[in-house]
C-alpha cells in the first residue's frame, strides 16, 4: 500500500468529485483496491504506467512525494501513474520562498504554458488561502523568519529534455516545482486542463 492514508484519497474522491452518488462512490472505492498492484516499487528507474486509452470525463491529480509518484484519477478511478521528482531532499512541507521545498496542500491548475526550458508546464495556484494561513502562523510562532517570503510559481512540469535521468535516480533538482520526465509530460499536458484539482502529500 503506497505510503499516502487510503481514508484521504477516498475522502477527496468520494466526497469533493462524486459527492451523492453511490454507485460510482462504491466503483471508486473497489479501483481503490488495486492500488497497491499498480504503485511503483522505489528501487531502480520509473516509467508511466497507464489502464490505456483517454481519461473519462474530469481528472484529478494527487502527487504522493514519499513514493515519488504523481497519479491521476478519473471518473472511473486510477487512470495513471508517473514517476516524479521535487525540489528539495526535504520532502516537509514548503516553509518560505527559496527553501526548494514542494508545498502540501489541495492546489488547481490555473494556467497551462510551455517553458522555454523544461517546456509543457501546469501552473499551480500556489500559495492559495490555506498556504497563507499556515505561513503567517508560522511566522507568528517564530518558525520563519520575519522577512521571509512565501514565495510563488509552483509547477507540475517536465525535466529538460536531456535529464529525465533526475527522475530515474530520484534526484530533487527544482525550485520547489513538481517534475515529469520531459517525454512523458506532453501527455499529461494534453490531457490536463486548467481547474483540475491537484493535492500534494508528503
Amino acid at each position: 500500500m503506497p505510503t499516502f492514508a487510503r481514508n484521504n484519497v477516498e475522502n477527496f474522491l468520494c466526497d469533493r468529485i462524486f459527492r451523492g452518488s453511490k454507485s460510482i462512490s462504491a466503483f471508486l472505492l473497489s479501483m481503490l483496491a488495486l492500488v497497491p498492484l499498480i504503485s511503483f516499487n522505489n528501487k531502480g528507474p520509473k516509467a508511466v504506467i497507464s489502464r490505456g486509452g483517454t481519461p473519462v470525463g474530469n481528472t484529478y491529480i494527487l502527487v504522493d512525494k514519499t513514493d515519488y509518484e504523481l497519479q491521476v484519477f478519473d471518473e472511473e478511478g486510477w487512470y495513471a501513474t508517473y514517476p516524479v521528482v521535487f525540489g528539495s531532499k526535504d520532502l516537509r512541507d514548503k516553509m518560505f520562498e527559496g527553501d526548494k521545498r514542494t508545498p502540501d496542500g489541495e492546489f488547481k491548475v490555473v494556467l497551462k504554458k510551455i517553458h522555454p526550458q523544461w517546456g509543457p508546464e501546469l501552473l499551480l495556484d500556489y500559495p492559495n488561502e490555506e498556504s497563507v494561513r499556515r505561513f503567517r502562523d508560522r511566522k507568528s510562532k517564530g518558525l520563519i523568519h520575519s522577512k521571509a517570503k512565501i514565495g510563488g510559481g509552483i509547477a507540475i512540469h517536465a525535466t529538460r529534455p536531456d535529464e529525465e535521468w533526475t527522475v530515474d535516480h530520484f534526484y530533487n533538482w527544482t525550485d520547489g516545482c513538481v517534475s515529469v520526465k520531459y517525454t512523458e509530460m506532453q501527455e499529461l499536458y494534453d490531457y490536463i486542463q486548467p481547474g483540475t484539482a491537484v493535492i500534494i502529500r508528503y
